[in-house]
């Protein structure tokens, strides 16, 4: 649907009223850039109002004023929050929503008017909710799913004339991380580099993929788990290159432990991938990576590494000395128990 909108936007179709929903902010950003980008002819106006501040009228106001160096002009208002269910007595501002229903009415033509409502759900209850349905093309920039995701990437790939497969797309996504945006301009750097080649490899994403600390943490936890100590260590090194603090990579591995011990315990209960997802709040690709897991981890070997990291955690914080090597020994420490294991 998004994309169906976006393509009529390009060829100029246009119309005076737009609603953009939901919570993934690459959509709606690329979309008002859209707008943006069609509306510059002449001297580009755009106004913009955050609706937590400022009334509805001031919008009203300016949407029926004549533009002065453009035919039509831009207004985003941002924030919404009329169009969402609302603990009553608790509204920052009190909008004028009868004047915002008359003028749904008969919006201006000289102006384009843009409510960006970045809540998951509106209030279908509402008056005004029902009528702005009707008066204006809704924009739904939700987060995607995670199949939905891969999809995407080659999409995107296919966007800037280049081919990803999609076990490579799943590379991409497993290094880069979920933000569409980051994935985006990392697609962009790569169609770049490629010039007149077409395909976007595993080789080539391993070589140009900046990586984030938490897909570097999430890669060492998983190489550690599965016994890899020498690729967790590898892991480990590097992050210690990059100045980051041993303390802040422990938190940041008990987090990921915690998160797997949740997404197993209600994968027991019978949740599926997307209710687990929704249930905690998760990306549902960072959820899909663990349940589609041949071997899961059992519950109390997690549980164990959890106590253990508790310990490691509370040693960096107490002890003075070589920090560094703490965490070190945590990570060999289950090499030496593996190899204590195979000499039984």
């Amino acid at each position: 649907m998004i994309t169906s909108i976006w393509k009529a936007i390009r060829n100029g179709q246009i119309d005076p009223v737009y609603v953009i929903t939901g919570t993934e902010s690459y959509f709606i950003e690329k979309t008002l850039d859209l707008l943006k980008t069609k509306l510059t002819d002449g001297e580009p106006e755009f106004i913009n109002f955050d609706l937590d501040e400022v009334p509805v009228d001031y919008v009203i106001e300016e949407a029926d004023t004549i533009p002065f160096f453009s035919d039509r002009k831009l207004i985003i208002a941002k924030n919404a929050s009329f169009l969402k269910a609302a603990e009553r007595g608790k509204e920052k501002i009190d909008h004028n929503l009868k004047a915002l229903e008359a003028w749904l009415e008969n919006p201006p033509s000289s102006s384009v008017t843009v409510f960006v409502a970045p809540y998951e759900k509106l209030d279908e209850r509402k008056k005004i909710t029902k009528l702005i349905k009707q008066h204006a093309v809704m924009v739904e920039a939700k987060a995607l799913q995670a199949n939905d995701l891969e999809v995407w990437v080659q999409h995107e790939a296919k966007q800037f004339g280049k081919h990803i497969e999609k076990s490579s797309a799943q590379r991409l996504i497993e290094m880069a991380g979920t933000n569409l945006t980051l994935l985006s301009s990392e697609i962009e750097k790569m169609s770049l580099y490629l010039g007149a080649e077409e395909e976007i490899t595993d080789e080539l994403i391993e070589q140009m993929t900046a990586r984030t600390l938490e897909q570097d943490a999430f890669k060492m936890l998983q190489a550690y788990l599965d016994g890899d100590i020498s690729e967790a260590l590898s892991v480990y090194y590097d992050l210690i290159r990059q100045k980051e603090e041993p303390v802040a990579l422990t938190a940041l591995l008990a987090s990921q432990i915690r998160f797997m011990v949740h997404v197993y315990y209600l994968q027991k209960k019978g949740y599926h991938a997307q209710q687990i997802s929704k249930q905690l709040k998760a990306h549902p690709y960072r959820v899909k990576l663990l349940v589609e897991k041949r071997q899961q981890i059992p519950e109390q070997r997690l549980l164990e590494v959890l106590n253990d990291l508790a310990e490691i955690d509370l040693q960096l914080k107490t002890q003075s000395g070589n920090r560094e090597r703490i965490l070190e020994f945590f990570l060999m420490k289950r090499k030496q128990a593996r190899k204590a294991g195979i000499a039984q």
